[in-house]
């Protein structure tokens, strides 16, 4: 499942969120994935079965933007090249995609195993 976070804490305190933003867009620059064109949701690793049921449900043309993005930089890797300016991804296009999905299916199958786990007393 998702890995535990501290985001939710460090938002809903505005003075933490102001002190720990620059830092965040620091990190986010340096990482190197944006200068290959991905997205920070493209670096889940797909081995969990919750990941892989929410790449099921990504709408076609973002399961083929996600792929396409993937080959770009494995090709990238391999040339030892970064993309052009033009082509990377941008901070204002780093927005989630698959993240939101994994939320969902996590909370569905918390229900579903609250919902089977229930006992039902007759009276």
């Amino acid at each position: 499942m998702s890995q535990p976070s501290l985001a939710k804490f460090i938002i809903k305190r505005p003075w933490l969120r102001n002190w720990m933003q620059p830092l965040a867009n620091w990190y986010s620059n340096n990482a190197g994935y944006r200068q290959l064109g991905l997205r920070a949701d493209d670096l889940i690793p797909e081995e969990n079965e919750v990941v892989l049921l929410a790449l099921k449900r990504l709408p076609p043309k973002e399961a083929y933007d996600r792929v396409f993005r993937m080959r770009r930089a494995f090709q990238c890797s391999l040339a030892h090249q970064l993309l052009p300016k033009a082509e990377q991804t941008k901070p204002e296009e780093d927005l989630p995609y698959l993240s939101p999905l994994i939320e969902e299916i996590e909370a569905e199958i918390k229900e579903r195993e609250d919902l089977e786990s229930m006992v039902i007393k007759k009276k």
